[in-house]
């Protein structure tokens, strides 16, 4: 591979362009930095609306049905299906979902409209018909904007906000059928002064008259993320703090990632007062994306508080999402992503395995999920254990010893982990490549159970009174030996009758066994247990000192006598 080239700075690349946030108001006593989320916000997806747009390709009508049944499905009560006065389009698939019955009696539709007269009219048009509807309507009140967008000044943005209010008001009672719920944003919020912001935002209540019972709900978007998670954080509680009519309002965040901190923000944004929170499945939307909603609904998962969204098939919500939008998924992508699950460093591994194995042995101290570098529990949102370890070069002992014991029922000892993990990093640096699970097996397989160097034919141990004798044969590759032994076990026996019949130096250093069940090795262990089927075997783990250096072998039989002499031979096969 040849050495990349590294080329000079570029003079473009100026930091001095820029200049720190200036935006967030002075608020020396906060208090959203001692608060805890406690309970889910209101959600709000507007995967169809924001998410869409942002998409290379739209969804077709028949992508956005399929999808917005997928957020029924997963438990979202509202829903920006679209922008209808933009595109024909988008004011069929309005249509389409009121006259063709699918939107449950408990689900809202979110629609988006400019404050402009005709697109009013004709979003409450696409709306006719529906049980409850929520009709968004914004306007851009940032400084930038103000300056060199509208050209307007501070009064001048205000009376777009309050004529658009105006026409929501005036035009929804056409509609008496029909729930109506008004929603502003100051657009570009977060490049707003705070104090605008909540005059604007006032200035529409006094024309929507909240106190009175029509519901209200405004949305203070990060339209560009402009600033730290914190400062945003303040905004917000700014607002909160200051707006006259704040206890007759739902008040709502919509994050961009721009900074890469959509999440983080809108959680400090909840914890600083509001109500409902904007965004996207996996985050999709203009830039760098929208608020991720399953990694902010899974965050509040992990610390024991109910998303009030089902996100138990994940991989399933997944396949819906990227088939509809024609958009990969990271494989880190929190949660979701193929690998965060998976551990390739060895001593992740490790401590992967001794964790579950602790919790196993101690079911009843284990209330709560706590394994090491695992945040949750795979299997509550679909995921197998299967991803969680994954071999490598990288890879440890516990990874290898982990999958041989959660798929196949070998419990290896910690010194026969060792001399494995050898052997499976030499294999996957030859291969340059993760190894399959089906192919550590059968490197497994190859290094202990099916070795050749030694056949154990019939033998015979006698115990008297305490004194063992060993007397039988084993074929090696060019010769047979007879092996005649005394000890004070079996085993003891048998190495006494290989060290007389080799002339080497031969003594046990480790040995450990436990039954194993047939039924999670049962191809394997065909040809070991012969006629012999049981639904249980046992796997037997020696380590041998030869000649003053060390191997590892292991048997499996129906006979825990036998599997320990296997175990024996195929240690001594190493030596050979």
């Amino acid at each position: 591979m040849p050495t990349p080239k590294i080329t000079p700075k570029n003079p473009a690349f100026d930091f001095t362009k820029y200049r720190p946030f200036e935006f967030a108001p002075h608020l020396p006593d906060r208090t959203w930095c001692d608060k805890r989320i406690e309970k889910a916000p209101i959600w709000a997806s507007v995967d169809l609306r924001d998410g869409n747009q942002a998409l290379i390709d739209p969804m077709t009508i028949e992508q956005k049905l399929k999808f917005f049944k997928l957020l029924v499905a997963v438990g979202f009560k509202e829903i920006e299906i679209g922008f209808p006065s933009a595109a024909q389009v988008e004011f069929d698939f309005t249509r389409l979902l009121i006259e063709g019955g699918h939107v449950p009696d408990d689900v809202t539709l979110q629609v988006l409209v400019q404050a402009r007269e005709h697109l009013i009219e004709r979003t409450f048009e696409s709306l006719k018909g529906a049980k409850r509807a929520i009709v968004h309507v914004y306007n851009s009140t940032s400084r930038v904007q103000r300056d060199k967008v509208y050209q307007l000044d501070k009064d001048g943005i205000k009376a777009i906000a309050v004529g658009g209010a105006t026409l929501l008001r005036d035009i929804a009672k056409r509609y008496p059928e029909t729930e109506w719920i008004f929603q502003y944003s100051p657009e570009s919020f977060s490049q707003t002064e705070t104090d605008f912001a909540v005059e604007v935002c006032q200035a529409v209540c006094d024309v929507w008259r909240p106190q009175d019972g029509q519901k209200v709900i405004l949305n203070l978007p990060a339209t560009v993320e402009a600033s730290t998670p914190n400062l945003y954080a303040d905004q917000i509680e700014y607002f909160c703090r200051h707006l006259p009519s704040r206890k007759d309002v739902i008040v709502s965040l919509h994050t961009h990632n721009d900074r890469g901190c959509g999440v983080a923000a809108s959680e400090l944004g909840v914890m600083a007062g509001a109500d409902r929170v904007e965004g996207t499945l996996l985050g999709n939307g203009e830039r760098t994306g929208n608020m991720d909603i399953l990694t902010m609904a899974m965050n509040l998962y992990t610390q024991g508080v109910d998303p009030e969204l089902d996100l138990s098939q994940v991989s399933e919500i997944v396949q819906v999402a990227t088939d509809c939008t024609n958009l990969p998924v990271h494989p880190r992508h929190a949660y979701v992503g193929e690998l965060v699950f998976t551990a390739f460093s060895g001593s992740h591994q490790d401590a992967i395995k001794k964790s579950l194995d602790y919790n196993e042995k101690h079911p009843e101290t284990e209330q709560h999920w706590d394994v090491a570098y695992l945040p949750i529990d795979p299997v509550h949102i679909g995921r197998s254990y299967q991803d969680v370890v994954r071999i490598n070069s990288q890879s440890g002992k516990g990874g290898a010893a982990y999958i041989l014991q959660r798929h196949y029922g070998f419990d290896l000892p910690r010194w026969t982990q060792i001399d494995f993990a050898k052997v499976v990093q030499n294999q996957a640096e030859s291969l340059a490549r993760e190894l399959k699970t089906d192919e550590l097996l059968d490197i497994f397989t190859k290094t202990y159970l099916t070795q050749e160097t030694f056949k154990l034919s019939d033998y015979q141990i006698n115990n008297r009174g305490g004194d063992v004798s060993f007397n039988g044969q084993i074929a090696t590759p060019t010769d047979v030996l007879e092996i005649i032994g005394q000890g004070n076990g079996a085993l003891s026996a048998f190495i006494d009758g290989l060290v007389k019949a080799t002339g080497k130096d031969i003594h046990v250093t480790n040995y450990s066994e436990h039954a194993i069940n047939t039924k999670a090795t049962e191809s394997l262990l065909d040809d070991e247990l012969g006629d012999n089927q049981t639904n249980s075997a046992a796997a037997a783990y020696v380590q041998l000192n030869v000649a003053g250096k060390v191997y590892s072998g292991i048997g499996v039989c129906s006979s825990t006598v036998s599997a320990m002499l296997k175990g024996v031979l195929s240690a001594l096969s190493q030596s050979w």
